[in-house]
Parts: C-alpha cells; structure tokens; sequence
C-alpha cells in the first residue's frame, strides 16, 4: 500500500492523504472521495502511513469533459485514451506552490487555474527513475523543423531596443504608440524559434484583435495560434491539440494562457504590462505579469514587458528601453473642454465637423450601457440592488435594471418603489444613451456601439472592425474596448468624457490611471491623419504637462508616493464578507487586534468597505502597508481565518 498526499482542486483545504496499490508519480491527476463527494486532486508526494484511516484514490483521471476545469474543458469525451492521463509538471506545481504562498490561497485554489499536460499510464507505473524526467518531454509526436522566418528590417532605434533586450532576462520595452513594439517581439521569437523553443505572448483579453492576429498568422502562419474565453468549445480543443503535439510554436493569449501545458518555452512576453485585466478579481488573486517574470526566472527564459503608458512599479524595478517617435507622422492637437461629462454643443459640432471633412472619430465613456442609477425625483430614493449595496444599472435596449456586481436583473420600473412618484430620472451617461443622441442628431451618421454589452463574441468583434475600417462605420461610442490594441486607419477625431471620474476615484493610482487611458486613447487617433482629441476635464492643468512626455509623470509619481504607496511600499488587503454581517465585522474586529500587536506592519484602514453588500454579503476590509511583503505574508499567517479573503498588492480598493 502506497500513501499519497494530495491537492484538491479548487478547493480551499489543505492536502490530504490518501492510499493506493499502485505505485503513481508526483503530479498525477486523480479522482479522489470527500464527505460522499467525488473530487479532482493532484498528487503531491508519497508520505509515511499516517496514524488515522485513510480512503483510496478512486481513478486515474482520462481525457474526459467531466473530469476538466474550465479551461482545459475543451477536449471532448469522445477523445478519451484510457492509456493516457493528466499530469502537472514539476514547474506547474512549484509555481502553483509559490502561488498558493504569496497569493494566500489553497494549492489545490492554485493548480486548479494550470490545464495539466499529458502521459501514459505504462511510464507513470513502472516505478522508473526516468519517469519524472520524462514529464517534460513533448507529449505529441512532432518533431523540430528549421523555422524560416520571414525578414523583419528593423530601424536603428528598434535594433537598439532588441540588442538591450538581450543583455537582460527580464526587459521593459517602454514605446510610444506605434513605435514597433510588435516587430521587436516578433524579431526575438524568431530568434527564439530557431533555438528549437515556443513563445508565449499574453495580451489583455479586449487586446486580442482580429489585426494583432492577422499580423502575427501573416508572420509565423500556422505555427501562431490564439487562446481566449471568446472561442468556442470547439476552437479550444483544436488549440490545445495543436499546443500538445507541439505544432503550435507562437501561443497568444490573456492571463489564463500563463497556465497552457506548454514545453521547451523560450519566451514569454507580456505586452500593454499596465493593463489591470491581468490581476485576477476572484481568488487566487494573482497577477499574470508578476507570475510570468516568476515563471521566467523559474526557467531561465527571457521576460519581455511592453507598454506606451507602463506601470509605475515596472518603470522603477525593471530594467527599461526608451522606444521613442513612431511610424506616424500627423499632428495630434488636444483640446480640453471644462465640462461635467455631458453631450455638450462643442462635441456635437466637432463630429459634425468631422464627418462633413470624410473622417470617422471615436467617443470614449468610462460606462458601459447606460450604465447609471436611476433614482427618484420626488423622494430622492435611489433603486438599488436587492443583494448589493449599489444602485442598479439602467441598461435602456433591454428596458432593464442590471447590478453589474451580482448580476441581478429586473424590469424598468415606472414608478418610485417607495413613494410611487412616477418622477424617476438617472445620472451619468452610458454608452447606449450617446448612440442614441447621435443617431437623433446626425440622420447621416453610421454609427455603432462599441463595449462589451454589444460586441459579446469574437466574430462580433471581428465584424465591427472590419465595417469601421472599411468605412461602413463613421463613429464608434465605447468604452476601454476602444484603447486596447484596435489598429483605426482614418480617425480624426477622438472624444474623450468622464476622464474627471477616473482620476476621482478613492485610488492612490488615480493619477496614474486616469493619464494612461487618456493616452492610449488618445493613440488610437491620427495615424494617417492630422486628428484632434477633445478631452472634456476641468484637470487641463494636470493631463496637458504630461501627454507627451509620460516619463516625466512617472518620476514625479515616484516621488509623490514614497514613503507611502507602491512602488515604495507593499499593500495587502484582508477581505471578510459573510451573510451574518455581525459575524463579518467580528473576524474583522478580531484580526485588528492581533495585527495591533505586530510591528512588521501598519494597518492603514479598516472598517466597512466601500461597497458594504455584495451578492447578499456584508463585507468589512483592514488595508495593510509594510515595506516588504515576506513581512505582510508573516502578518496575515497569523490571522487567517476561513472568513478572510486575501488581496496581494491590491489594485482596486471597493
């Protein structure tokens, strides 16, 4: 009898022991018991028979889409091979446990995000030596061709740029728009390529676009395949195949692809490194762009982070290329508005101007839909989610109310719940309610909204940027949706509303946020044409000194945070929410008391949190500084408790 202990999947617990009659390999899949419930685990290593009675693992676990988390959910159980089952590498697991350390959650919270590699059952149970080693051998049956790459003429600055990413194993390519970030990379995994090894390119999943995959399959062909939450069932079997057997050599993808079974990876390059969509909102709550340098540095392989507007902790911790200028000529002229974010006259006019003159123009608003609380005329009662603190969302198209937290849903209604006024009005803009003003102003104009309300596929999304750049579209009004990665031909005219809420927000980042989205909205606009860019802000005096000089923002928010935020300082924050709200805010109360007593750290804040209910949970928080995160690790280890949600370095604070 062989003892085991094992991870189990998704679970918060901690490893559990578990027996067989059958000698298995660290890193094997299995299907375990638990309380009359049948569980994924991960074997981590073989333990001494424990004193108490252990269960038997049930089965080795096959190729079935009942077996698979969502991501690797994808290969079908038509597929299954009884003589192959799941395995999850020694780098997997050490990177998982790192996860699991840093991160505050279980191990088997951890493994759960990897898609496991494959191996046969005959390697894994002849008790060889070799079996380990031969976990990191390719899976499928391919084998290396010499990779022919398609020149790349790179300018003296871009070669300058690639002769620094070299010298150092973790980079940032800090560019200016349209500087040729993309060639550099594509220049280095050529390189890499011919060494016999893949590349990995993660992108914010909004950055996935249907040009940055043309201009990559235009490159590398078939060896370049796309990973996404937008494919379907079908397209993520035939990726992940393709990533198995190894003919997918160059594998492009948002965070979740950081956990692909991916061999001989030579590179992992993390481009627009600022976007915030690369910390994960649920637990674990990690960050891809930290886990790949971590990945990286596991590997020995190269880290390349890009951005035109990057990160003031990767501007100050790692090594940077100033990649300056661009292919682009035109003018860029930014005019400001002081105004509260409203449809005024002077926009009006502007895309009329615009139109009349054979240019498109794209209008940004921080809100998708009409993404605003309504709220009652007569008694100022605000209409709420029965289950969140917060006001429900106007979505007009659907004649809804929508909480954007907990996704309740319901009718409009037509009169006040509370004092039956039929005087109900709402605050904010959305995007549907600008398409709907525009379309009333200008019979002429084609236009088309842009967030993720409308474009809720990757063939949507694909159609929609196809009719703009084939000028069937004159106007796009969207959200972030617009910043992010879109290669517009002829735009002139960029407007940009409820910046002010952006740099308002209860956020040491603000500042930060605020300047890069301005500007890499503003990017989208004047690459074959003079453009103007109308920002609509009362802060001219804030955003102008900046918008063409980023770097100088950076050194001053340095020296503004220090001694107080990051870079300079580690966050952590303690999250505790239950349905009892006494019984939320008593953990909370509890924890503050034992953190008290600790001087590895300060509690900056603790209390209610901003947003009290979510999802019918009271939620209470404690915000913790110290000036290095073992010293945070050692402080929360202290107070742990199942109640407690654990955020690392936090990048949103409701």
């Amino acid at each position: 009898m062989y003892f085991y202990s094992i991870a189990l999947l998704g679970s918060p617990l901690e490893p559990l022991t578990y027996h067989s009659d059958t000698i298995l390999c660290k890193g094997t899949k299995v299907s375990v018991a638990l309380s009359n419930r049948e569980m994924e685990g991960v074997i981590l290593l073989e333990v001494e028979k424990p004193e108490f009675k252990t269960s038997s693992i049930l089965a080795l676990l096959p190729l079935c889409t009942a077996s698979m988390h969502s991501q690797a959910g994808a290969w079908e159980q038509g597929e299954v091979q009884n003589e192959r089952i799941f395995i999850y590498s020694e780098i997997q697991i050490q990177i998982a446990s790192f996860m699991s350390e840093y991160y505050g959650c279980s191990l088997g919270e951890a493994l759960n995000l990897f898609v496991p590699f494959l191996q046969r059952v005959p390697t894994l149970l002849s008790g060889n030596e070799d079996a380990d080693k031969q976990l990191h051998s390719h899976s499928g049956e391919w084998e290396r061709e010499q990779h022919t790459a398609i020149n790349i003429a790179l300018s003296p600055i871009q070669i300058q740029a690639l002769d620094f990413i070299h010298s150092h194993p973790v980079s940032l390519l800090f560019g200016d728009t349209g500087a040729g970030k993309s060639e550099i990379y594509m220049k280095r995994m050529d390189e890499i390529l011919s060494e016999g090894k893949r590349c990995l390119l993660l992108l914010p999943e909004i950055s996935l676009t249907p040009q940055m995959e043309h201009r990559f399959k235009t490159h590398f062909g078939e060896m370049f395949v796309l990973w996404h939450s937008k494919m379907t069932t079908k397209q993520k079997k035939g990726t992940l195949e393709k990533i198995v057997d190894g003919s997918a050599r160059i594998i492009a993808g948002p965070r979740s692809a950081l956990f692909l079974p991916i061999e001989d990876l030579g590179l992992i390059v993390v481009d627009e490194e600022h976007d915030e969509s690369y910390k994960s909102s649920s637990r674990p709550r990690y960050n891809a762009r930290d886990m790949a340098i971590y990945t990286g540095k596991l590997l020995n392989i190269p880290v390349i982070l890009g951005s035109a507007t990057p990160s003031l902790s990767s501007y100050a911790k790692i090594p940077f290329f100033r990649l300056r200028g661009g292919y682009y000529t035109s003018k860029r002229t930014f005019v400001f508005e002081p105004s509260i974010e409203a449809l005024t006259p002077f926009i009006d006019e502007a895309i009329e101007d615009n139109f009349r003159g054979g240019h498109q123009g794209i209008v940004f608003i921080p809100t998708r839909a009409n993404f605003k609380t309504m709220l009652c005329d007569s008694c100022g009662y605000v209409i709420e989610c029965p289950f969140c603190s917060v006001g429900m969302s106007l979505h007009k198209n659907s004649r809804a109310l929508k909480c954007h937290y907990c996704n309740y849903t319901e009718v409009l209604p037509r009169l006040c719940p509370k004092c039956q006024s039929g005087r109900l009005s709402t605050s904010r803009l959305g995007t549907a309610e600008a398409v709907e003003h525009f379309q009333k102003r200008f019979s002429e104009l084609k236009i088309q909204q842009f967030d993720r309300d409308v474009i809720t596929t990757q063939n949507k999304l694909t159609k929609v940027l196809k009719a703009f750049n084939n000028r069937e579209i004159d106007l796009l009004v969207g959200t972030q949706m617009l910043s992010k990665g879109h290669d517009y031909h002829d735009i002139a005219l960029a407007v940009v509303m409820g910046i002010d809420n952006v740099l308002a927000q209860g956020d040491y980042r603000a500042r930060e946020k605020a300047l890069s989205l301005l500007i890499q909205i503003a990017g989208r606009s004047g690459r074959k044409n003079d453009s103007t860019v109308i920002v609509q802000s009362f802060n001219e005096h804030f955003f102008r000194p900046f918008l063409e000089d980023y770097e100088s923002f950076l050194k001053e928010e340095l020296t503004i945070r220090k001694g107080y935020y990051p870079p300079h300082k580690k966050l952590a924050r303690l999250l505790f929410a239950h349905k009892n709200g006494i019984k939320a805010k008593s953990e909370m109360e509890k924890t503050v008391e034992i953190l008290t007593t600790l001087s590895i750290v300060e509690i900056i804040g603790a209390g209610v949190s901003p947003i009290e209910r979510i999802a019918d949970k009271y939620r209470f928080q404690i915000l913790l500084r110290s000036d290095k995160s073992t010293d945070l690790i050692r402080a929360i280890r202290r107070v742990k408790t199942p109640l407690c949600e654990i955020d690392m370095d936090p990048i949103e604070f409701t």
